[in-house]
């Protein structure tokens, strides 16, 4: 069904930039004809670079994806602004429609007669300069109604003024638009914003004052971000020195085989505690039995469903992971109950769930603080709208009751290499009690 939805949606918007862009800004002929194509071999790009990567696999797709992705962004942001054009668009069409009707062809009122100048009786004619009379024209009297001269719609000028008003919205779209693209990729293609972010749990002992948890999530490995991007990603954690690491899902989109060389830095991850990890939405589309068997080879704990004690001296707080909503395709779920039995009810939960929505679950089990991603915090604005209503949480700290709900924007991106409105972030969250 989302496959679908989406593929409706790209074919609107290409039908829609396609009106604006050609079909309104140039005459019929050949350049119309062409862009024509371009645009039904461009929205064809973009059906290719959402479908054929899991079909040809992540190698094979490289070449197409980046000008896909790019253009997918480029044509979203085209057609939102279209859309807010609309408006001013409309009014200035009924201006350009209301203006030739409003023009008349007059002639000037001759002066009334006066005492100095007597009027001049119908039948008494002007004569020349010999003194000859001269015969009066034919036609409408000079002092009759000018006729009104009406331009049509469809007549030249208007067609030009239309014209130029097409083209006018079409450069402020594609200069709007392509500058937008490109802050947007200067942000998702650059290092995350390092984050940190002190939280406060009920019934943490004073001995895990300070005790930091680097939180990462949605890397996204795939046909446009390889071993560099997660090699910049664990030096930054590293070099903030935590107690935890904390990947919270969705790490690659693609097979072992493809991506596993890209995943290797992962096993350079420092911390006092280990890093664990749970799987996302994006784990059940490739392989994810075969990933959860990499990553333990790598070095990293995967909570599945189940929990495990942080200790600090004589203190402890539990630590606990459930699996992604999407695991319920391969019957592998998540289960709450599974995950937090066992726990000790005097000491604080910290839950380790993809998805912000999964939070109302973990409130009714009194869980003290939840771990998510999943949102990009929007990836493109304005679409956080979207995702708020969807997920509850779009970014940053909040409060479900009494459980504590922390939402990464993640450290990658998924589709467009863009983000606008919701840079990556890396999170360090610094326990207090």
């Amino acid at each position: 069904m989302f496959g679908v939805m989406l593929s409706a949606l790209v074919a609107l918007m290409h039908w829609y930039i396609w009106k604006r862009l050609v079909k309104d800004t140039f005459r019929p002929g050949r350049a119309r004809r062409v862009l024509t194509v371009v645009t039904i071999l461009m929205a064809l790009l973009v059906f290719a670079t959402l479908t054929l990567p899991r079909q040809i696999g992540v190698d094979a797709s490289q070449w197409f994806a980046w000008p896909g992705y790019i253009w997918f962004g480029l044509i979203v942001y085209l057609f939102l602004i279209l859309l807010v054009l609309e408006v001013p668009r409309l009014a200035l069409r009924g201006w350009v429609r209301r203006k030739p009707l409003e023009a008349t062809a007059t002639t000037p009122t001759p002066p009334a007669p006066s005492a100095d100048r007597p009027a001049e009786s119908a039948a008494t004619a002007d004569v020349n300069a010999s003194g000859d009379p001269v015969p009066a024209p034919s036609g409408p009297s000079s002092t009759d109604p000018a006729p009104v001269v009406e331009s049509s719609p469809s007549s030249p000028p208007v067609s030009s003024r239309r014209l130029f008003l097409a083209r006018g919205a079409a450069v402020v779209a594609g200069a709007a638009s392509v500058s937008l693209v490109g802050v947007g990729m200067a942000n998702a293609l650059g290092p995350p914003d390092l984050l940190r972010v002190p939280v406060r749990l009920p019934k943490l002992d004073p001995a895990f004052n300070g005790f930091r948890i680097a939180v990462v999530s949605d890397i996204h490995l795939g046909p446009i971000s390889g071993r560099a991007h997660t090699e910049r990603i664990v030096r930054m954690i590293n070099e903030t020195s935590p107690d935890m690491v904390a990947i919270v899902g969705d790490l690659a989109d693609g097979t072992v085989d493809e991506l596993g060389r890209a995943a290797e830095p992962l096993r350079d991850l420092s911390s006092r505690e280990g890093t664990f990890f749970v799987t996302g939405n994006h784990e059940y589309f490739e392989e994810p039995f075969v990933w959860l068997r990499e990553l333990d080879r790598l070095g990293l704990h995967s909570l599945r469903n189940e929990n495990t004690v942080i200790r600090r001296g004589g203190a402890a707080f539990d630590l606990a992971g459930v699996n992604d909503i999407s695991g319920r395709m391969v019957d592998d779920g998540p289960d709450f109950d599974k995950a937090l039995a066992g726990r000790d009810s005097s000491r604080p939960t910290v839950l380790l769930a993809h998805q912000p929505v999964q939070v109302s679950e973990a409130a009714d089990r009194d869980v003290a603080l939840q771990l998510s991603g999943h949102t990009h915090g929007g990836q493109l604005w304005p679409f956080h709208y979207i995702v708020g209503m969807q997920q509850g949480a779009v970014a940053g700290l909040s409060t479900v009751d009494n459980t504590q709900l922390y939402v990464t924007r993640g450290a990658g991106f998924w589709g467009p290499p863009i983000r606008i409105g919701a840079p990556p972030d890396i999170t360090v969250i610094s326990l207090q009690a």
